[in-house]
């Protein structure tokens, strides 16, 4: 009977052989040790990382994958360290003095950006430049009529409703206004940070505010700031009083930068260390002798935030870093066991990239470095923590919108009794803040998708408040970990899906596409092939 059965499910989903590999079972011992102490947070450079790495690439190759870059599963990321040794106090040229360093009491975050020795400001006027940001597709330039040379620019966070009221896009991450800042000549930029416009607390950044900005060496041509700082709403009004008169400003279209009449001197000694990491890539080749030379990519970050001097009572300064993102690598690592039930006409790719907290560096560098031409890949399904609240009867696709992925999802989820939308938290620009993003720049259409926030059998709103009670006290804290009580129904559920679609995408007769006039299609149709 039972096998009567199984071939009843083979013969209305040819998958169903690879989809029952997908178990609770499996997603939680590739957690549970990916989040153990012994990793101490996987944080790039450090033995945890190591470990992690480590154990990803021999998996892999327990599962019978190919390594899939240059022969080995290792594809080494060079990374460089800069340590700034900050003052506790910032004195500025008004008479105010801002607290500096962790702790929530900080009014500031101070990280190195360019790799000098020391860096070094004098009396450096700061200037009000609004947003940031440079959109001629939209009218907008923050920068006109102003030289900012060796000058701070003062910045809000998030843009002005290009693409409707509460939507962030790249031109309203924090990343974008520091890149701007350098190509224009500043010398330091400091961001306005408020919970509403970044989408988290203060705590996020003040209890990890150590002085240490991690990067990529930097491409030829490519400008870097003395110092790129974050600061509260609280402080900045000692720096601009008139603060609300600004912003107001600066939501119109003739906005221009005005001096704020308050200037910094700052030298901040750095230390330069190079860090050996890496992403892990692991192959299975395509069945079909011309399809296999394209690629459907599954991703996900294993790097997380490391470990800090305990704080009493509660914590022991370990971040773990348990949904964010060892459960995305369980998924992925669930996925890659699977496929080699049901092994597609093209070839798959999965991958862990590091470095993702350090501003998706892995996945940047992937990008740069791919294993195969970026016009091969046919869609990458990225990861970055799953659902551990239960099953759902919706998904949210991050990105909706952007290519033919789309249809092949909601298809999917139909089969599953599941509808699909777009983000539900706009604001907060997740797409932008996750690696497939990376991968997006360089014409790889994404699939970014996460069950909820409606949950079977739970009242509404339930899920929203799940999600927002882990943002508040678990996000980026030593409390993200994994006990073995979490209700890995929903993750089964996503991580099906997910296999799924790559497995449709990889037997389909042609790529995905972007949807015309989307930000990212000129990248795909210059994408080498």
């Amino acid at each position: 009977m039972l096998t009567i059965l199984l071939a009843a499910a083979a013969a209305l989903n040819p998958y169903s052989s690879a989809l029952h590999k997908v178990t609770p079972a499996e997603l939680s011992g590739h957690l549970r040790f990916l989040a153990d102490d012994l990793l101490e947070g996987r944080k790039p450079g450090q033995r945890g990382s190591d470990l992690a790495v480590l154990y990803l690439a021999s998996e892999l190759e327990a599962m019978g994958l190919q390594p899939g870059w240059k022969g080995s599963f290792i594809q080494p990321v060079p990374l460089v360290e800069l340590r700034g040794k900050l003052p506790s106090e910032i004195k500025f040229g008004n008479g105010v003095t801002l607290h500096a360093g962790l702790g929530v009491k900080s009014d500031m975050v101070i990280d190195p950006d360019a790799e000098v020795a020391t860096a070094s400001v004098k009396d450096a006027p700061l200037v009000f430049a609004g947003y940031g940001i440079v959109a001629p597709e939209y009218g907008w330039d923050d920068y006109k009529d102003i030289d900012v040379k060796g000058k701070i620019v003062v910045l809000m966070n998030f843009n002005p409703p290009f693409q409707g009221e509460g939507v962030r896009l790249w031109y309203g991450r924090w990343d974008y206004k520091y890149q701007q800042a350098a190509a224009h000549g500043a010398a330091g930029a400091i961001i306005i940070h408020t919970t509403a416009s970044a989408g988290y607390p203060w705590q996020v950044l003040s209890n990890s505010a150590e002085g240490v900005r991690v990067a990529l060496p930097p491409e030829p041509g490519e400008e870097r700031l003395q110092f790129r700082a974050w600061v509260t709403e609280e402080a900045a009004r000692k720096l601009a009083p008139k603060l609300e008169e600004l912003r107001a400003a600066a939501t119109h279209k003739d906005f221009k930068p005005s001096s704020l009449g308050v200037t910094l001197s700052l030298e901040m000694p750095i230390e330069k260390r190079v860090i050996d990491s890496a992403n892990v890539v692991g192959l299975l080749p395509g069945t079909d002798p011309t399809l296999k030379s394209e690629a459907v990519m599954f991703s996900a970050h294993h790097d997380h935030l490391g470990k800090v001097t305990p704080k009493p009572p509660a914590t022991d300064g370990i971040y773990n870093g348990a949904l964010d993102n060892a459960s995305g690598c369980a998924a992925v690592l669930t996925m890659a066991h699977a496929v080699s039930f049901a092994p597609p006409k093209r070839s798959m790719y999965f991958v862990f990239v590091t470095a993702e907290e350090q501003g998706l560096l892995g996945s940047k560098y992937f990008a740069q470095h791919p294993p195969i031409p970026a016009g091969r890949f046919a869609v990458d399904i990225n990861i970055d923590s799953f659902n551990k609240f239960g099953k759902t009867t919706d998904l949210s696709v991050l990105g909706l919108g952007k290519s033919t992925v789309d249809a092949v999802v909601k298809q999917v989820a139909a089969g599953q009794g599941r509808t699909i939308h777009g983000d539900v938290h706009p604001d907060r620009g997740s797409f932008y803040r996750s690696d497939q993003f990376e991968l997006a720049r360089v014409g790889v259409p994404p699939l970014y998708a996460r069950g909820g926030p409606t949950f079977a059998g739970k009242p509404a709103g339930w899920g929203d408040q799940q999600q927002l009670a882990f943002e508040q006290h678990d996000y980026h804290q030593p409390s993200d970990e994994y006990h073995g009580d979490w209700d890995l129904s929903g993750a089964v559920q996503d991580t099906q899906l997910l296999l799924e679609v790559g497995l449709r995408i990889a037997n389909a007769k042609s790529l995905p596409s972007w949807t015309p006039g989307d930000e990212f299609e000129a990248a795909r149709k210059s994408a080498a092939r």
